[in-house]
């Protein structure tokens, strides 16, 4: 994977992980630290659009529009050399790592389930009997009603 390739990559991982709730702000924050480093690196930092720094904002653009056009940019920009910008891509993509379970798989907390699946495509039937007494003291149900 190139330097560009894995900027493009983080970048479209930061995207998708901060349109969800799963985003730690570790991750928004690797996010930011990439986002202001590729503006830099493209000339749009300190406040100095560009065209090439206007390629971040093209959110009503097709995904593969946009990519190329930003692996364009980041070519011509020699980001792949960029120690720094690399360096805040490789970041940003070890802390979605760490937060956000990969595809497929379920981050489930059963500890207090009665007949719990997990999984894709099952099929269960559960049939619960109530063997415990609903109030300890006196057997009944609780607030006394019959």
């Amino acid at each position: 994977m190139t330097g560009v390739d894995l900027i493009v990559a983080a970048l479209a991982a930061g995207t998708s992980a901060g349109l969800t709730d799963a985003a730690s702000g570790a991750v928004g924050n690797a996010y930011g630290c990439l986002l202001d480093a590729v503006r830099r690196r493209l000339g749009g930092g300190a406040g100095g659009e560009t065209e090439a720094s206007n390629v971040l904002a093209a959110g009503e653009v097709e995904s593969e529009v946009w990519e190329a056009r930003l692996r364009r940019a980041l070519a011509q920009a020699d980001a792949e050399n960029d120690g720094e910008l690399v360096s805040a891509a490789r970041t940003l993509l070890e802390e979605l790592r760490s937060t956000v379970p990969p595809k497929g798989t379920y981050v489930v907390d059963a500890s207090h389930a009665q007949g719990a699946q997990v999984g894709d495509g099952n099929s269960q039937t559960n049939t619960f009997h109530n063997s415990v007494p609903a109030h300890p003291t006196d057997g009944g149900p609780p607030g006394g009603r019959r």
